[in-house]
C-alpha cells in the first residue's frame, strides 16, 4: 500500500472519496448530543441497579413528565455519564450520597461547571457526617436525642444523661446501615470495635421508641411534604436489614401539611436551614418530652405511591419549578454580567 494524491483518482474513485470525506466531516463536528427543543436541559443521576434508591421508576419518569410541562429536557444518567455533565445545564442527584462515592464527584464537577446542583456538595458534605450535624444542632439549641461522641482511642464510658440501651451510629451511614442498639457495656464493647474499624468517631444516642418517625421534606426553607414512617414489624428500625441480604421496610403514610403539628414543621424548617437551600428530608421523633431531630437527610426519598401521595403530580412539579427558578435566575446573573 502507498499513499496517491487526489489527481491519480478516476472519476469513480473522486466521487467515492467525496461521499466518504463528507460522512467523516458530519460525524466529526457534529454536537455529541442534538440540542433539545426544552430552556433548559435537566440530567438526573440515578442507579437503575440500587436495591433502595431515592426515587423508584415510576416518580423518576414523573420527573421527566414535570420537566417537560416546564420546558425543561429532563434525561436519566448513570455514572458512565460523567465526561457529559457540561452538555447540562443542572443535576439533580437520585442516587443514595456519601463522600466516597461517584455522586458526590459528580455534584462537585456540576457546581465548577456552573450547572444548578442538588444535591450540592456543601450539603451532601454536612448531611452525610452525623458528628458534624450532632454538634450543628446542638449549638443551634435544637433539640436531639442526648449524644455522645466516642472515639477510638478513648475508654468506652457512657456519660450522663445517656443510659442503656443506646444506639450506635457511624457517621456516614444510611438507610438504617451502620446503626446498632446496644444494651450493656459488654454489647458497647464488642459492637464499639467493629465500628472503629470502619471510623475513628461512632456516635452513642439515647434511645427513643416511637410508633413512627415524621420526615418533613423541605425545598428551599419551605415545608414540601410530610410523611410518617413506621417500624418495621416487630423491629426498633424503619429498615430492618435481614442477614441474607434482605431488607424489611416499615409502612409509611403521608399526611398534609395542615395536619402535621406546628412543631414539627417549625423544627424541621429550622433544622434545614442550617443546611442550605437545597431539598432535604428531616428526621424527627415526637415525644411527651417535644420534638427532636434525629438527622437530616441531603437525598430524602421521593418515590411514587408515598411521598407523593397527597401532592401527586404537583409534589414533582414543585421540585423541577426550582430547578427552572434558578435557572432562569442563573441566566439573568450572567445576561446582567456580560
Amino acid at each position: 500500500m502507498r499513499p496517491i494524491g487526489l489527481s491519480e483518482l478516476d472519476r469513480d474513485q473522486r466521487q467515492l472519496f467525496a461521499e466518504a470525506l463528507q460522512h467523516y466531516l458530519a460525524g466529526v463536528w457534529q454536537n455529541p448530543r442534538r440540542r433539545s427543543p426544552g430552556r433548559y436541559d435537566l440530567a438526573i443521576l440515578h442507579d437503575p441497579t440500587d436495591a433502595l434508591p431515592p426515587s423508584n421508576p415510576r416518580a423518576l419518569k414523573a420527573f421527566i413528565r414535570a420537566g417537560k410541562r416546564l420546558g425543561l429536557d429532563v434525561e436519566l444518567i448513570t455514572r458512565k455519564d460523567y465526561g457529559r455533565l457540561a452538555e447540562y445545564d443542572a443535576l439533580f442527584i437520585r442516587e443514595t450520597t456519601a463522600i466516597n462515592h461517584h455522586s458526590f464527584r459528580f455534584a462537585k464537577r456540576a457546581e465548577a461547571e456552573g450547572l444548578v446542583v442538588i444535591d450540592d456538595p456543601i450539603s451532601i458534605l454536612r448531611c452525610t457526617n452525623k458528628v458534624y450535624l450532632a454538634e450543628l444542632l446542638r449549638t443551634h439549641r435544637i433539640r436531639t436525642p442526648a449524644t455522645q461522641i466516642l472515639r477510638r482511642e478513648r475508654t468506652l464510658e457512657l456519660e450522663p444523661p445517656l443510659d442503656y440501651p443506646v444506639v450506635l451510629k457511624i457517621p456516614d451511614g444510611a438507610f438504617s446501615v451502620g446503626v446498632t442498639k446496644v444494651h450493656d457495656a459488654a454489647e458497647l464493647k464488642d459492637v464499639a470495635e467493629r465500628m472503629f474499624q470502619k471510623s475513628d468517631l461512632i456516635l452513642a444516642q439515647e434511645y427513643l421508641y416511637t410508633e413512627y418517625d415524621w420526615r418533613i421534606g423541605v425545598l428551599n426553607r419551605q415545608p414540601l411534604y410530610a410523611c410518617q414512617y413506621f417500624m418495621s414489624k416487630d423491629h426498633w428500625q424503619i429498615y430492618q436489614h435481614k442477614a441474607g441480604g434482605g431488607v424489611v421496610e416499615g409502612a409509611a403514610r403521608t399526611l398534609p401539611l395542615e395536619r402535621v403539628p406546628p412543631a414539627v414543621i417549625k423544627t424541621a424548617v429550622k433544622a434545614a436551614r442550617l443546611i442550605g437551600t437545597g431539598l432535604y428530608g428531616v428526621d424527627l421523633k415526637q415525644t411527651r418530652q417535644g420534638v427532636c431531630v434525629i438527622e437530616i437527610n441531603d437525598n430524602p426519598n421521593i418515590d411514587a405511591g408515598v411521598e407523593d401521595q397527597i401532592l401527586k403530580e404537583q409534589l414533582y412539579e414543585e421540585i423541577m419549578a426550582e430547578f427552572l427558578r434558578r435557572l432562569d435566575q442563573r441566566t439573568r446573573l450572567r445576561y446582567r454580567g456580560g
